[in-house]
């Protein structure tokens, strides 16, 4: 399984949160005295993540959504680990971490997909977990409630990026992996 190092994704969130005075968009809002302001990072407590079967046996649907007040940001890159082994699935295409803003009750969608159950490299474990954002600890799924009742079969795991839809999730695995 590659590796994707927490450290370089945690700081490159943090650089990317930052707020500067050169940027404004409508979905950040600006702040007195031409200073631009973006959300903060969501809290875990007011996401929701959810992880479900993605339609093959080797692919799980992701969803956050945000219960919070206001707009906020999580990574746009969902962070997709394995039990017991180290490291997390890789983006598809490869991507930077970066912001990606939830605005209040809104939804985002992922495809995560793992090994073919009949592969013989790789591992098998239990559950995956998710986090929206490196900084939180994420929810941990059952093998079962992804649709992978004999376990999760672990050989090089690839995610999309949050998109705005299930199919544009779906879409964006179906394209990264030709």
């Amino acid at each position: 399984m590659r590796l994707r190092s927490a450290l370089a994704s945690a700081l490159t969130v943090a650089a990317a949160l930052t707020p500067t005075a050169t940027t404004a968009s409508a979905a950040t809002g600006t702040a007195s005295a031409g200073t631009v302001s973006r959300p903060g990072t969501c809290p875990e407590k007011a996401l929701d993540v959810h992880a479900a079967p993605g339609g093959q046996r080797n692919v799980a649907r992701i969803s956050v959504t945000n219960h919070g007040d206001r707009a906020c940001v999580v990574d746009r890159i969902p962070t997709i680990t394995f039990r017991g082994l180290d490291g997390s699935a890789e983006t598809v295409p490869p991507a930077e971490s970066g912001p990606y803003v939830l605005s209040r009750g809104e939804r985002a969608y992922a495809a995560v997909r793992t090994a073919d159950p009949a592969a013989t490299e790789g591992h098998v474990v239990g559950s995956l977990s998710v986090s929206a954002d490196p900084s939180h600890l994420g929810v941990t799924f059952r093998a079962a409630t992804v649709g992978m009742p004999r376990g999760v079969h672990v050989w090089v795991p690839v995610t999309t990026l949050w998109q705005e839809s299930r199919a544009a999730a779906d879409s964006a695995l179906a394209d990264a992996l030709g």
